[in-house]
């Protein structure tokens, strides 16, 4: 079995406490997400409804799960009663889907806006001029069972690290100017998510809260 308790360690030693880990445990196993238990991780990160489903019913009733994939607004009712976070929201429309599901079971969930900073094209969030619409239209104000409490975003894929650099220093300035003129008063709206496995060091030196980590604690995906 692959040295997870070892691994999550070292992840551990090289973050400052107040940056929180979201272990990916997608594609991985059940033994290995409790391996990371048992050193005392509870924050899971978890892309695909259909796995994520039985990983909650069959782990510990006090993991923490984050929907970190792109999310269907069809999907959002299979998640509701149990997510913590959804850090992909990238859209008025599920931001709504997620409000309305939320009402269903009496739930406010905690939601991170998608950004797109990174130059491929595949990956999925708002451009900083949609983020910055999206929240000027105001229409999210009136969902209560949502709170928005800050930005996820992914760098390019590159050996370029001052490309990575730039674009996640482009997601800090941003985070800045949308928590002084939306979010001031609201200290919910604390949360930067960027970073993985191969560029969280980077993420760190630009104002990274939250980092998603899953090959460097668990090894490659089991598929």
């Amino acid at each position: 079995m692959y040295d997870v308790k070892r691994h999550l360690a070292e992840v551990r030693a090289s973050l400052p406490q107040d940056v929180k880990l979201v272990a990916v445990s997608k594609f991985h196993p059940n033994d290995y997400i409790m391996a990371a238990y048992e050193c005392g991780q509870r924050i899971f990160g978890e892309s695909h409804e259909q796995e994520l489903a039985k990983k909650q019913t069959s782990l510990p009733a006090d993991i923490e799960w984050h929907f970190i994939g792109h999310l269907q607004t069809n999907k959002v009712k299979y998640i509701a009663p149990y997510i913590s976070m959804i850090e992909a929201v990238d859209s008025l429309r599920l931001l709504k889907e997620i409000n309305k599901q939320a009402a269903r079971y009496g739930r406010v969930i905690r939601v991170l806006l998608e950004l797109h900073v990174a130059q491929e094209t595949s990956k999925y969030g708002l451009s900083p001029d949609d983020c910055r619409q999206l929240l000027a239209d105001g229409e999210w104000r009136e969902l209560k069972n949502v709170q928005i409490c800050g930005l996820m975003a992914m760098a390019t894929f590159t050996d370029d690290k001052q490309q990575v650099a730039a674009e996640f220093q482009q997601a800090a300035d941003l985070f800045d100017e949308l928590k002084a003129q939306y979010f001031a008063e609201d200290d919910a709206f604390c949360e930067r998510s960027w970073g993985m496995s191969d560029d969280y060091p980077i993420a760190l030196q630009h104002g990274s809260t939250m980092v998603r980590i899953g090959t460097t604690i668990f090894g490659p995906r089991v598929y």
